[in-house]
């Protein structure tokens, strides 16, 4: 059986336990590391969010994407359970996201990834074009 007949997709807020995601968030992926579940709602409250569901109703993985809705988006705090890795979920989020944010007619939607290019790529992300344009506001003023 393939991820999308075992697991399903919601952008629905209110159907995420971020108790969860913030467990996940907060513990393991080092992007991450120590944030506060202050923050963690904070951030999904200004986001689209991306929740998926086995057929018992259990959170196993999560995203969230940055965007105006008019012309750029940023996917961000992608993260699968890790006791489901390897079953074709992240690849369902990934295209879950890409087919909401499609429609929008972006003219660019962004993501960083340390590990997971090859996942990427399978919806349609490509390298950077230009990485030497890209700029990120200092560490000492970033707070």
């Amino acid at each position: 059986m393939s991820a999308a007949e075992e697991f399903t997709v919601t952008t629905d807020l209110a159907r995420i336990d971020l108790d969860t995601v913030h467990h996940w968030l907060s513990r393991d992926a080092f992007w991450a590391l120590g944030r506060s579940r202050q923050t963690v709602q904070a951030a999904a409250e200004g986001s689209m969010n991306f929740g998926v569901f086995d057929s018992r109703g259990s959170l196993c993985a999560y995203a969230r994407v940055v965007t105006d809705s008019a012309t750029f988006a940023w996917l961000c705090d992608v993260y699968v359970d890790p006791g489901r890795r390897g079953l074709g979920i992240g690849r369902l989020l990934a295209g879950a996201v890409v087919d909401a944010l499609v429609p929008m007619n972006l003219k660019r939607v962004m993501l960083s990834t340390l590990d997971a290019h090859g996942l990427y790529e399978q919806v349609g992300f490509v390298a950077f074009p230009d990485p030497e344009k890209l700029m990120i506001l200092g560490p000492s003023l970033a707070g």
